[in-house]
């Protein structure tokens, strides 16, 4: 295990962790907020972050530091802990943001981190290049053999014990992610941002953030914290620590409040639009929609964004709630209902079921299938690979009724898992609240489970004993499974 980053809880690929950072002396619990400190506009003191947000790590940009007349020399020698009156960690980044926006930056990666070392950063950042999505293979590869070269470099600069981060590029090319990453592990480095993705967040393309997530997530190592750059919006917390995602930087809460938006976790309200505010933070409880609205723009924008951050790290402290209770995927769920693009990602985030699986608790308090997505989790799938390992012979009756003694054995069968033994009916997963009438997708999963069965023990013979399944279901069984239906003999009783 990397010495800086300890796992706590697992849920899905969601986990709590605590990642030390040496030369701050302090230890930071992830998943973590890093709120963007504008080193020329603070909209929020870093001092009022630590104290009345409970921030624990902030960001800021060491390239405009570096670039400016009125704080370089103040950065260099006071320190940024004094410069920003906050104890706990500072990351610097390092303008490749800028690199991506003006295609020029007037730094090294030499120069930069070295930079980064003299203000007193705890975690520094090389100069990657972010290849925006969707661009040539050509050009991915290209500008990810720089990134990689300078990496490598970054592993040579004597930088102390400030923690280096290691960018995963690559675009929207998935093998290139993936080799990306295992390149970035390699180095030695300490923390792995996975980069360029706010394009594809601006644009709601929340599935193929999953896809880059996930690929990333194949190359690295269990024990590397891993950053999303740019991923600020409460909204999409839950799923993006799902994939495995440790640390976000958020300027959203100090961005939106400019422009008068209110965020929350189903999405972005405009203050104009907001008859009453649905959130019962200490701005929202004090003030009505049209106070606000009458304030002037700095007080305005100022109780916007301790709003925002209320909601921002209130969303992080329910999604840690919920790694250590075992129902994330219930509450990325509950989220994935705020927009359709966070439903596709979602749907996209359970098309990884088999890596979700290998960090899933086996044993947790309660499994509730709340949606069709349901039948597509972690849970279901270890459950079918079970099966698939048995050993079965003679007359088996799978059956969503009660025992039949002319059988040699008798399962039970609940969607959306398939068959049981009896005797596991009182231990996880097979405590699952289910509705009285499951999904479709539900009922066929348990049939998928009755394959996996079937074929795995071709010297028995199984029947099927179901309730009105429907004929969706019923087709996936496989062929030599006889099928009887529970309704139909109810009704000539």
């Amino acid at each position: 295990m990397r010495d800086c980053f300890e796992l706590r809880a697992f849920d899905a690929g969601g986990r709590i962790g605590e990642l030390r950072v040496p030369r701050a002396g302090v230890t930071v619990e992830t998943p973590a907020l890093l709120p963007v400190i504008n080193p020329h506009i603070r909209t929020i003191e870093p001092a009022e972050l630590e104290a009345d947000f409970g921030a624990e790590i902030l960001i800021t940009n060491g390239y405009i530091l570096a670039g400016s007349d009125d704080l370089r020399e103040e950065a260099l020698s006071r320190g940024l802990h004094d410069l920003y009156d906050f104890s706990g960690a500072i990351m610097t980044d390092s303008g490749s943001f800028q690199l991506a926006e003006y295609g020029e930056i007037d730094t090294t990666t030499e120069e930069i981190l070295r930079f980064q070392r003299d203000v007193g950063s705890d975690v520094g950042t090389p100069v990657d290049i972010p290849t925006p999505p969707d661009v040539s293979r050509e050009r991915a590869e290209a500008e990810l053999a720089i990134t990689q070269e300078r990496l490598e470099l970054a592993g040579t600069i004597d930088v102390g014990d400030m923690l280096v981060t290691a960018p995963v590029q690559g675009s929207t090319h998935l093998d290139l992610r993936e080799a990306a990453a295992r390149d970035a592990y390699g180095t030695g480095l300490d923390v792995f941002p996975v980069g360029a993705v706010v394009p594809l967040l601006n644009s709601y393309r929340y599935d193929d953030v999953v896809r880059v997530v996930a690929a990333a997530k194949r190359g690295l190592g269990l024990d590397a914290p891993v950053h999303l750059f740019g991923a600020g919006h409460p909204m999409m917390f839950a799923l993006a620590v799902a994939m495995g995602c440790d640390l976000f930087d958020s300027a959203a809460y100090a961005l939106y409040a400019r422009d008068d938006r209110y965020l929350t976790v189903r999405g972005t309200e405009h203050l104009d639009e907001l008859e009453y505010f649905p959130c019962s933070c200490p701005v929202c409880v004090a003030h009505s929609p049209e106070e606000v609205a009458s304030c002037d723009d700095d007080a305005r924008e100022r109780l916007l964004a301790r709003h925002n951050l209320h909601v921002t790290f209130e969303e992080l402290r329910r999604v840690k709630g919920a790694i250590r209770r075992g129902n994330l995927l219930e509450l990325v769920d509950a989220r994935a209902r705020g927009h359709p693009a966070m439903l596709d990602g979602y749907r996209e985030l359970l098309a990884h079921a088999e890596q979700l699986e290998r960090t899933d608790p086996a044993v947790k308090d309660a499994f509730f299938h709340v949606s069709a997505e349901s039948a597509r989790r972690p849970e279901v799938l270890r459950h079918h690979e079970r099966l698939a390992r048995l050993d079965l012979e003679g007359e088996v009756l799978l059956t969503e009724g009660g025992d039949d003694d002319s059988f040699d054995a008798t399962w039970r069968l609940v969607p959306p898992f398939g068959p049981f033994p009896r005797h596991l009916s009182d231990t996880y997963p097979f405590t699952a609240e289910v509705p009285e009438t499951p999904t479709r997708a539900a009922y066929e999963r348990a049939a998928d489970g009755v394959r996996a069965l079937a074929e795995a023990n071709p010297g028995a013979s199984f029947t099927v004993a179901h309730w009105e399944w429907p004929e969706s279901a019923l087709a996936r069984l496989p062929e030599g499974v006889a099928v009887r239906s529970l309704a139909a003999r109810e009704s000539e009783r």
